[in-house]
């Protein structure tokens, strides 16, 4: 089985294997294979017809299928596909063994050298591996992204494991690509302050109108790395810095709806996330910190990629403060104890982990990044999760409407805290029904979005939603206060305001939290945040 390694020399892998059922179709050009013209279908369209597709990545024209049992083998059928002018690839799939989701490669690979090996023997490496240089990485030193020849197949795992092995090689691993998850499930807007939504009185926020008079999040950027976000948006107008698409490599953050648009199929979550964190609050929705910035960087590619890198060295490059990220591996179901996904570790890939340390030691000027990240929805451990569980980074749980853990939120030692979110009633587990439909945040404008024009899903316009949640809406919240912390003392470190977020907690269900001697909870982390705390505690922290 191909091993691959995330770490350093002498530290563990993990193995991959062949499914005998799935195969990968990659299109010469466009968003896939072309099997149908209009309604008429191509030559290739029988190939995969009785075939189900599982995985889409538009942005690079791949697409994952599975085969029907006793039906033509990914052998007997890649020969054809392959003779094809329109396929670039077609082959066999790789899986997680533990939990059978597909591991896509792309044949390139990531290299660090040591620091004192110098760039020219750093290249003379590279070309002895047969290797050609694609990118040369500029968040950490001597590192870089190179392709091993078309054609090299699963080879790339030992070339990669071969360099590894080498004295001036650091880190070496194959670009790994994964199903990327989003952490989903004025009056409503009951996570900001007390309110009154269909005559039940909700109490259960944040205080951060209370915070809103000493300060609204001015001076600060916050950088949400997401899907499309509709910057056309009343609730943006007037503070979007620095847009990007990540995995374009352009600088139009816009939804691009590979799949469609409306609830269930467009580039509908970054909007949402951007509206929790720093929406203007002029028309119907505030975020956290109405007045500070946003960074919408678009990020369509799978978990693990080059451009998932890029996006955060982009938003440190570019003067981000904060950057929340309300995704990360696949969860497990949450309703579903014995899913083997909720035992799958994933480990953030040493290309990705180093862009995240470039920006918590190089942005803000050294002061570093503050990066928040969703603990997840599966209502499993957090601790699996390399990405919600990096000490450089600040994951957030999601609490309900009531003070008490959401019923899918993701617990563990990394929670750090909580913010109000959405729940969902589920009498197996003797877990009620909330008292509201979740979260009033911005929309795609129009039909596009979660809401396609209807009071029931928010306004009738489309323009806001009522339902958003899920620890994806409860990370943009918890980086809005991270922005009111920073506009009142933008001296502090990352660090600095790690240690208000969490110095900042109200300790909440003190039945169910079973809060530790250190004041944490693997529930709610050190508590609910508290956005009249936390600016009052930035405001005369020392430095």
């Amino acid at each position: 089985m191909p091993t691959a390694n995330y770490g350093a020399q002498g530290e563990p892998g993990f193995e991959l294997e062949v499914d005998p059922d799935l195969i990968v179709v990659r299109a010469r050009r466009g968003r896939g294979v072309p099997w149908r013209v209009g309604s008429v279908r191509t030559p290739l369209s029988g190939v995969l017809d009785d075939a189900a597709l599982v995985e889409a990545y538009p942005e690079v024209g791949v697409e994952v299928y599975r085969l029907p049992p006793g039906s033509p083998s990914v052998e007997e059928r890649k020969v054809r596909l392959n003779a094809a002018p329109e396929v670039r690839f077609a082959g066999r799939v790789l899986v997680d063994p533990g939990t059978e989701e597909p591991v896509l490669y792309t044949e390139n690979i990531f290299l660090k050298f040591v620091d004192t090996a110098t760039p020219e023997d750093c290249r003379t490496v590279l070309r002895e591996a047969g290797l050609q240089l694609r990118q040369e990485v500029v968040y950490a030193a001597n590192a870089y992204f190179a392709a091993a020849p078309e054609g090299t197949g699963q080879e790339v795992f030992a070339i990669a494991n071969a360099l590894l092995e080498r004295d001036d090689v650091e880190y070496s691993h194959p670009e790994l690509i994964r199903r990327r998850s989003r952490k989903t499930i004025f009056a409503e807007q009951w996570h900001l302050k007390p309110t009154v939504i269909g005559g039940v009185a909700i109490d259960a926020h944040a205080n951060i109108e209370a915070a809103h008079l000493i300060t609204r999040g001015a001076g600060v950027v916050v950088a949400v790395i997401d899907d499309g976000v509709d910057i056309d948006h009343p609730e943006f107008s007037g503070k979007v810095v620095a847009p990007r698409d990540a995995t374009l490599r352009t600088d139009d953050p816009r939804p691009k709806d590979f799949f469609g648009t409306g609830p269930d199929g467009g580039d509908n979550h970054g909007t949402a996330c951007a509206g929790v964190a720093c929406a203007n609050g002029i028309l119907g929705a505030s975020g956290v910190a109405p007045e500070a910035r946003l960074m919408p960087i678009r990020l369509a590619s799978g978990l693990g990629s080059q451009a998932e890198a890029h996006a955060f060295q982009w938003a440190a490059d570019n003067g981000a403060d904060v950057i929340s990220c309300s995704w990360g591996p696949v969860d497990g179901d949450w309703f579903r104890p014995g899913d083997p996904v909720h035992n799958q570790v994933v480990p953030m890939p040493a290309s990705t982990r180093l862009a995240v340390e470039y920006a918590t030691t190089k942005g803000r000027a050294g002061k570093g990044c503050v990066i928040l990240f969703a603990a997840g929805n599966g209502n499993e451990s957090v601790d699996n999760d390399g990405y919600a569980s990096s000490p450089m980074v600040v994951a957030v749980a999601a609490c309900n409407d009531t003070g008490k853990r959401s019923v899918y939120s993701d617990f563990g030692k990394a929670v750090w805290c909580a913010f109000p979110s959405n729940d969902i009633g589920h009498p197996p587990f003797g877990h009620p029904d909330p008292r509201t439909p979740g979260i009033w945040t911005v929309d795609r404008r129009g039909a596009d979005g979660y809401n396609p024009g209807s009071t029931d899903a928010g306004d009738l316009a489309g323009n806001f939603t009522n339902n958003f949640g899920g620890t994806s809406s409860a990370t943009p919240g918890a980086a809005g206060i991270a922005a009111l912390i920073l506009s009142v003392n933008p001296d502090l470190t990352r660090q600095q305001v790690k240690d208000l977020l969490k110095a900042s907690c109200d300790k909440i269900d003190p039945q169910g939290a079973a809060y530790g001697d250190d004041g944490h909870s693997d529930r709610y982390g050190f508590g609910r945040l508290n956005g009249l705390t936390a600016v009052r505690a930035a405001r005369g922290a020392r430095l």
